[in-house]
């Protein structure tokens, strides 16, 4: 990999060195327009925007048993009701998603009863249903 780096390195040697030979041969008149496009171009760039670091209030909790604020005498812990708020919604996940389970449960058994039905319902005996010629005979015929 060193040895594409320094590869990578010669060649822009070689390139900064054919520029900077180049820029010598450029006539002064040539050079005196591109400074003065170069001014012009300096004088019509927009200000960059000022940008003021941005303080973030961190809070860190002390070791166990120190308080972590000043005039804090115990550590603070969380009543049953802040516990049940957080796991309230673990809840009802769960029960949505058995809900959810049962339901599509429900409609695959009410779907396939329908066609158990259908199927005991027609004239045709099952053993015709197993029979792969009857299936072909039955796509031709529609």
């Amino acid at each position: 990999m060193s040895s594409t780096h320094d590869k990578d390195n010669e060649f822009a040697w070689q390139v900064r060195r054919a520029l900077d030979e180049s820029a010598a041969r450029i006539p002064p008149a040539t050079a005196d327009r591109l400074a003065a496009a170069r001014r012009a171009a300096l004088a019509r760039k927009k200000p960059e925007a000022v940008r003021a670091p941005a303080f973030v209030p961190v809070l860190v909790s002390g070791p166990a048993g120190l308080p972590t604020a000043p005039g804090d005498a115990q550590p603070r812990r969380g009543s049953k009701l802040r516990r049940f708020a957080l796991a309230w919604p673990i809840a009802a996940l769960v029960v949505g998603l058995v809900a959810i389970a049962y339901w599509e449960d429900q409609q695959r058994t009410a779907e396939l009863a329908d066609i158990d039905a259908a199927m005991l319902s027609d004239d045709l005996p099952l053993s015709a249903y197993l029979d792969h010629g009857f299936n072909a005979y039955l796509s031709r015929a529609r």
